[in-house]
């Protein structure tokens, strides 16, 4: 699945949004600007902490909303909400839109770049069960300790992030992003 089509499905299917409503009102808060854009984000993280062979700190947490911007000569408005919804995004639009009143303009839409895809679209958060993670960390705190007596501390983390953005330009120029990131780390005290 690709990128947009995943954070259309979590956008629009799953989510809370019209599709051509926002559409409308993002083309509607950026007409009169000289540039900007609608910045939708989705976010999952999750941390775990091993230290001194117990867990010491589990951490999950899901976050959303967006950020509307325009800008007019050197004057920018910006407004955002953790609310997903048309309703906090109309509320938004008349915020922004006052940056270009009293005057016309046209986006520049700029082209549409061919990056190439680093990683896949899947969620690493979901990949292992919490007990499957929490065992790793304590198998490799027992595997530093029998390494060498002399081991006083050992710490290990995981944390992860999976978050799935969407902008928008005026004129229906659409991008989406999946953004996975795993960070794994051991710390050994001897």
């Amino acid at each position: 699945m690709t990128d947009l089509r995943t954070t259309d499905n979590l956008f629009f299917a799953k989510g809370d949004l019209d599709r051509e409503r926002l559409e409308n009102q993002v083309n509607d808060a950026l007409g009169a600007a000289e540039d900007g854009e609608l910045f939708l984000e989705y976010r999952q993280s999750e941390s775990l902490v091993w230290d001194d062979g117990r867990l010491r700190s589990a951490n999950f947490d899901t976050a959303q909303g967006f950020g509307l911007r325009a800008v007019a000569d050197e004057a920018t408005a910006f407004s955002h909400s953790n609310e997903l919804s048309n309703d906090a995004v109309a509320r938004a639009a008349e915020t922004v839109k006052a940056v270009g009143q009293g005057r016309s303009g046209k986006v520049d839409l700029g082209s549409i770049g061919t990056n190439l895809s680093l990683y896949s679209d899947i969620n690493p958060l979901g990949e292992a069960t919490f007990e499957a993670k929490v065992d790793l960390l304590a198998q490799i705190d027992a595997y530093a300790r029998s390494r060498d007596p002399r081991v006083m501390q050992v710490s290990a983390s995981i944390s992860g992030n999976w978050q799935a953005v969407q902008i928008w330009r005026s004129g229906g120029q659409r991008i989406g992003d999946i953004r996975p990131l795993v960070r794994f780390n051991v710390s050994v005290v001897v």
